[in-house]
């Protein structure tokens, strides 16, 4: 997969506590590919995503995300970009920079129920893997989130199938979309 004549860019889409880091990171693992998280990012930067983060500063995250996915495009890597990717301005400006780039672009939504974001999170309270998500975050991203429509062409992934067979998944439909 990485011997492709352009680089790929594959855009993480999901809400919070779907999956999609773990995706990202398997994904990444067997593409060869860099992965750029906008969570690490604001963590770089002194910012907590669950305690909810002005708009403001969410653009000045995208901007440095922006930077760091074109300069490893621009090298020929293929990246994953892992963010919720909400709303859909942030997906169609993902698609601009790969067009700017002259890469191809896969745009994986990690389907999760909200039943089973709201177990992650309490299960995450207990043993805090991650940052928590206050309430108030977690309900608003919830009712604010854009799944993607039909004309992005998402690889959509159940966020309660196994792991390995959602990596299988992604890979066989980025080897029929973007054949090397």
């Amino acid at each position: 997969m990485t011997t492709r004549n352009a680089p790929l860019l594959v855009v993480m889409c999901g809400r919070s506590f779907s999956g999609k880091s773990t995706l990202a990171l398997a994904l990444a693992d067997r593409l060869g590919a860099q992965r750029v998280s906008l969570d690490a990012i604001n963590e770089e930067r002194g910012l907590r995503g669950g305690d909810g983060i002005p708009v403001s500063e969410w653009m000045r995250t995208n901007d440095e995300a922006s930077a760091r996915v074109e300069e490893a495009l621009s090298a020929g890597r293929a990246v994953i970009v892992d963010d919720t990717s909400s709303p859909r301005f942030l997906r169609d400006r993902w698609r601009e920079l790969a067009a700017r780039a002259h890469a191809e672009t896969a745009l994986v939504f990690v389907d999760a129920p909200e039943e089973l974001i709201r177990a992650r999170l309490a299960a995450n309270r207990s043993d805090l893997a991650r940052h928590d998500v206050t309430d108030d975050v977690m309900d608003a991203h919830l009712s604010d989130f854009e799944a993607p429509g039909a004309d992005e062409r998402a690889i959509t992934v159940d966020a309660r199938t196994p792991i390995d067979a959602s990596v299988a998944q992604v890979l066989a439909a980025l080897a029929e979309r973007h054949p090397s």
